[in-house]
């Protein structure tokens, strides 16, 4: 009997606590962003390497992205965003490797992510314009609008998780078929356009978290903050 795609797999047990393979593989991937990172870095200097030089392009880049999005500072923002983009990213490419499921393929996964979003947009609404602030955003244009705004902020975070998942879930679903009929050498093809789709869909989660959090900012950026302290 075949398993549904939304089950998930037990590693191992720690005790009573079942350990699910996407926890193990989750895992895994933060110590490989975490200790790349460590190692990429811990030797910088003025004269950068070919490695170094590789790491700066890609955080520009990253900054490049916040600051053509949200018209602000991208300092206080590039921590957040590109940590996103970095797990996302090697999370959907992780498929690569042979018997390795994308944790992004499972709901709890994208729920997660979808989670620190919403947050954040909360953490950066009342940081730079306070918690009057912020709740008045909700009362924007009227009163009568608060129910509707509210509800807007929890459907478009639901919609980061059934984008995420939909897309990376369907790709592996597919590519597992298309596997188990015509065999190893057939979906290569499908398996670089699930690649491609894998890194579009790390770049468009990442974008549509500097969107909400710009619309929670407002018109008062990060840079005014910071000339009043």
């Amino acid at each position: 009997m075949n398993q549904s795609p939304l089950d998930l797999h037990i590693a191992f047990h720690i005790g009573p606590i079942a350990v699910a393979t996407t926890v193990v593989t989750t895992w895994g991937i933060m110590l490989f962003l975490a200790g790349s990172g460590w190692l990429l870095t811990r030797r910088l200097s003025l004269q950068p390497s070919s490695r170094q030089a590789a790491l700066e392009l890609v955080v520009t880049a990253i900054e490049a992205q916040i600051r053509d999005t949200m018209r602000i500072d991208p300092r206080p923002f590039l921590p957040l965003i590109g940590t996103l983009f970095l797990f996302i990213f090697t999370a959907n490419w992780s498929s690569i490797a042979p018997g390795v499921e994308p944790p992004t393929a499972h709901l709890e996964t994208d729920a997660a992510l979808a989670l620190i979003v919403f947050f954040a947009v909360s953490y950066y609404g009342i940081r730079f314009r306070g918690v009057r602030g912020y709740l008045a955003t909700f009362a924007e244009p009227t009163l009568i609008m608060i129910p509707l705004n509210v509800m807007e902020t929890l459907t478009r975070t639901f919609s980061l998780v059934v984008r995420l998942f939909g897309n990376v879930m369907s790709g592996v679903f597919v590519i597992g078929i298309v596997l188990s009929l015509v065999g190893l050498l057939v979906p290569v093809p499908l398996m670089a356009l699930d690649l491609l789709t894998g890194a579009v869909q790390a770049y468009i989660f990442s974008v549509l978290a500097m969107v909400f959090i710009s619309g929670a900012l407002g018109e008062k950026s990060p840079a005014d903050e910071q000339q009043k302290r």
